[in-house]
């Protein structure tokens, strides 16, 4: 499965971020901002795993990278639970989420 695939996935487990995004035509944007820090944080997963154990199998190590690089994406994307019931969902904060990652990367 292909980085955006996954990114896109997520985003529709999130239906009303998903729509908010299609609709602001900040969807591709989005996307393609997330796909690129999921593939930079499975790289690094990789790297932190095959350190910590050297003789594992590289199979292993890529898709144990890819959970924990999943996760800590699910994590950090907003939900509707974190949303006030009056609000709709806030586009800044799913905007200063990708802003704050491209920074740290």
């Amino acid at each position: 499965m292909q980085y955006k695939t996954i990114v896109l996935e997520l985003l529709r487990e999130r239906p009303e971020l998903h729509e908010q995004l299609r609709l602001t035509r900040r969807l591709l944007p989005t996307l393609e901002i997330c796909s690129q820090q999921l593939r930079m944080s499975h790289q690094t997963w990789k790297e932190t795993l095959a350190s910590a154990n050297p003789g594992s199998d590289p199979i292993q190590i890529a898709s144990e990278a890819m959970e924990l690089a999943i996760k800590e994406l699910e994590d950090r994307l907003p939900t509707v639970s974190q949303a006030d019931d009056r609000e709709p969902l806030s586009l800044d904060s799913a905007m200063a989420f990708v802003g704050s990652r491209t920074s740290k990367m």
